[in-house]
């Protein structure tokens, strides 16, 4: 089947002006004698009008110009639609597009959309809401929160956010409920992971892949900050799998595990992230992995 591209491009990702972009995308895509077309995201991420647009105009695949937000908008509105989606990292964090070894590089990452090959990866829902990536509970979250009030973007604000926030984080009571079993913990924050990345090639979760039907859970206790620090460090070194016993739940500072479905009751309202954008929180979270989501375009 003859490929036709749509990209869309996310006209305030990142700190870059997307002249540069457009213009390559123009000149690169004629070069492969492909139809394309250019489009712009939407703030109110109203997609449902591309289902029709794809069937009647036979696109094949659907290009994502922007960050890890406007992919988890574009691809919960075509999930279950035959598309491969591609991305060119625009975004301030790009974790999913690292996950996946597509590069920040423009004329890269438009080589794995001409030469890649569509492959399966999974996402989730936590309660109704999609992700495609990573949702994170408690500091993580309030850095979402506090990065989009800002009126720049890009790394440099994100890390500001960072460190103001780690200075005066502060755990939140949880209760997480893992194949029947529950334990509660205190805990500056919880990430749930389908791929590796906080983004800007963070590794939280080093076990987790795009594609194995498994979620990655990530508890950071609570600890003395420098403590944190430290056990950050070894969790992306060792990234060790945590075994649900009393004894080794009271001895780690970091609980990493994999499973397909979780419960977390979130009893102090800890902010909330859906990958990476600050999302409402709530008293329950129910957490499901959806295998094979969507196709995305891969080297």
């Amino acid at each position: 089947m003859a490929r036709k591209l749509i990209y869309f491009i996310n006209p305030i990702s990142g700190t870059k002006s997307k002249a540069p972009l457009l213009k390559k995308i123009r000149e690169r895509t004629a070069e492969q004698n492909l139809p394309f077309e250019i489009l712009h995201t939407n703030a109110a991420a109203d997609y449902q009008y591309l289902i029709e647009k794809i069937e009647s105009e036979k696109i094949t695949d659907v290009i994502v110009c922007g960050g890890d937000g406007t992919v988890n908008q574009i691809t919960f509105a075509l999930m279950g639609i035959d598309i491969n989606i591609g991305i060119i990292p625009m975004g301030s964090g790009n974790g999913l597009a690292l996950a996946a070894k597509i590069p920040r590089n423009p004329d890269i990452a438009l080589d794995i959309v001409f030469g890649g090959k569509a492959a399966f990866i999974d996402s989730f829902f936590i309660n109704d809401s999609f992700s495609c990536m990573l949702c994170g509970l408690g500091f993580d979250a309030q850095v979402a929160h506090d990065f989009a009030k800002q009126s720049t973007r890009g790394l440099a604000t994100y890390v500001k956010q960072t460190i103001l926030n780690f200075f005066k984080a502060k755990p939140y009571p949880f209760t997480i409920l893992n194949k029947g079993l529950p334990f509660e913990t205190d805990a500056f924050f919880i990430s749930i992971a389908n791929s590796n990345q906080f983004g800007n090639s963070f590794t939280i979760a080093p076990k987790a892949s795009l594609n194995d039907g498994l979620l990655d859970i990530v508890v950071v206790k609570k600890m003395s900050k420098i403590r944190m620090i430290w056990a950050i460090l070894q969790q992306i070194a060792n990234g060790q799998i945590f075994e649900h016993d009393e004894k080794t739940f009271h001895d780690k500072d970091v609980l990493y595990f994999q499973t397909d479905a979780l419960v977390i009751q979130n009893h102090d309202m800890a902010p909330l992230h859906i990958d990476g954008d600050p999302a409402p929180s709530s008293g329950t979270f129910s957490v499901k992995i959806i295998p094979n989501a969507f196709k995305l375009l891969q080297p």
